[in-house]
């Protein structure tokens, strides 16, 4: 039960060999007939171009990405723009009315008059002498 518990001790009990080993066996897979280490070869998942491709390459994969651009660009003015008119109905089903009136007339009140517009003008004229 103490053995499963403690995990350093299952692997003091691996062979002595393996331990032995030095990197550069362990590298080269275990062969000693090569005396230096090279190193592991690194590969990566997209390896870069070994050379610069072709004009018409290039100019082939800049006519794609501006393609690909210019579809997500539409894409988002599209999904903005119906974004606002939804948000605009439910605002005027919730409102019962236009939900952004240009002018605010209510039925209530009763229109300014003209002589009492024009009497305020000339009370203001009278105040900036």
């Amino acid at each position: 039960m103490s053995e499963n518990q403690n995990p350093t001790k299952t692997t003091e009990n691996l062979p002595s060999s393996t331990s032995s080993r030095v990197p550069g066996e362990i590298g080269n897979g275990g062969s000693s007939s090569s005396s230096s280490f090279s190193g592991k070869k690194v590969s990566y998942p997209n390896p870069p171009d070994p050379s610069n491709p072709d004009a018409a390459t290039l100019r082939e994969q800049w006519r794609f990405a501006i393609r690909q651009y210019s579809k997500w660009y539409s894409h988002a003015w599209g999904t903005a723009i119906l974004a606002g008119v939804s948000f605009f109905a439910l605002g005027w089903i919730i409102k019962g009315s236009n939900p952004l009136p240009s002018f605010k007339h209510h039925q209530d009140d009763p229109p300014p008059s003209s002589s009492s517009s024009s009497s305020a003008a000339a009370d203001d004229a009278t105040e900036a002498r």
